[in-house]
């Protein structure tokens, strides 16, 4: 069974850090792995010891290609009550002006899209800030750094809460609204699939809406409970809705890097071990979703809402 589309992948570049490994020692555990041939890296996290030239020759050595890069507000203090959202519009100049600078280091590493996660920006009490101001301060911003380049492609990752009790983006419907309203052509979603089951979605239809209103920019693919961020293997908790997400973003066309977010620092295990159980677990679900895609039975079945054909098919596939 082949693998239409397939997607490069990569792997969150901390997942590999262990004590006060540097970039290259932890670019060289991901090189260990076999099969990641791209990499994000956090702006400018990654990028304070070592510059853009640097950063492409430790890709180089370990023969990946930059996918993009994803903005780290929350490690600065100065963010912490937001970036976009903050009351101080100095504040707000910051981050506006540090995510012009980490799109064009994505640009000058040949990386496609920056990958914006707001986690700092929401609230936590009643009454804390205006809701409609944080809305319009986070939407010219976001309309601000996707004009700054139009070549790089702006997604945005929501997640529903943590650290902030609220995110101004907590699931699918309002990071589409504000898509909308934002109406630049390089700006999408990035799916994932640990955030969307926090948000209480199904990752499929997530998948379905945001191919169907904007663009699928980048999959994060891991897995956990739907009670927090767990970042635990790909596949590993719920099999079958990562075989139907695979279904949908086959069925929108999406043939771009999957991305391992997944946390085996938290628990100590070896990280190396860890990336290539994700590819291992990954082709084998893509494989079975491919051959989902065609199954007229499974069709016919859906059109019906027959759940228990559709378990019967779904379950034979995935386990014989």
């Amino acid at each position: 069974m082949t693998i239409p589309n397939r997607p490069r992948y990569a792997a969150r570049l901390n997942a590999f850090k262990q004590g006060k490994d540097t970039v290259a020692e932890m670019l060289a555990k991901a090189g260990l792995v076999g099969g990641l041939t791209a990499a994000d890296l956090n702006y400018p996290d990654h990028f304070a010891p070592h510059s853009t030239r640097v950063i492409a020759g430790l890709l180089a050595d370990q023969g990946m290609a930059l996918n993009g890069l994803a903005m780290r507000y929350y490690t600065d203090p100065g963010f912490r009550l937001g970036a976009f959202t903050h009351p101080d519009k100095a504040v707000r100049r910051a981050a506006i002006d540090l995510t012009k600078a980490g799109i064009d280091a994505c640009a000058a590493l040949g990386g496609q899209v920056m990958t914006l996660w707001m986690g700092q920006d929401g609230f936590d009490y009643s009454f804390q800030g205006n809701y409609a101001r944080m809305w319009d301060d986070t939407l010219a911003a976001i309309a601000e750094v996707a004009d700054h380049n139009p070549a790089i492609d702006i997604a945005l990752e929501y997640k529903p809460n943590e650290p902030r009790a609220f995110a101004l983006m907590p699931d699918m419907g309002t990071t589409l609204l504000a898509l909308r309203e934002v109406n630049r052509a390089n700006t999408g979603v990035t799916l994932d699939f640990c955030h969307v089951l926090f948000a209480g979605e199904m990752p499929a239809q997530a998948a379905q809406l945001a191919a169907r209103y904007s663009r699928i920019l980048g999959v994060h693919l891991n897995d956990g409970y739907g009670k927090r961020d767990d970042g635990l293997i790909a596949g590993a908790v719920h099999p079958v809705q990562t075989v139907e997400l695979f279904v949908a973003l086959d069925a929108a066309g999406y043939d771009g890097v999957i991305y391992f977010d997944t946390f085996p620092d938290h628990g100590g295990m070896d990280p190396v071990a860890e990336a290539r159980a994700n590819i291992h677990l990954t082709d084998r679900l893509r494989a079975i979703a491919s051959g989902l895609s065609k199954d007229a039975a499974l069709r016919e079945a859906q059109a019906g809402q027959d759940a228990a054909t559709v378990t019967r098919i779904v379950t034979k596939a995935l386990y014989g």
